[in-house]
């Protein structure tokens, strides 16, 4: 008697969960498909510019130098 109790119980339960999970997915496929939108970046200024282009000169240059700096050492 109480077995078949319990399987009613839990048979009532799944019930539940199922019926919850196609109300959540039914929500889901109500919802509009969005999509965000960065607002469009700022110009940079002139010395921001220089800036910028002074970096990237520094940056390449180091790259040489640890570039030409391990090829010397690969031909020790």
């Amino acid at each position: 008697m109480a077995d078949s109790l319990l399987e009613v119980i839990f048979d009532v339960v799944d019930i539940a969960f199922d019926v919850s999970d196609a109300i959540d997915r039914t929500k889901q496929l109500g919802k509009p498909d969005t999509v965000e939108v960065p607002p469009d970046p700022k110009p940079l200024s002139a010395a921001a510019q220089r800036a910028l282009a002074e970096a990237e000169e520094r940056e390449r240059k180091r790259g040489q130098s640890d570039q030409a700096a391990s090829s010397t050492d690969q031909a020790s």
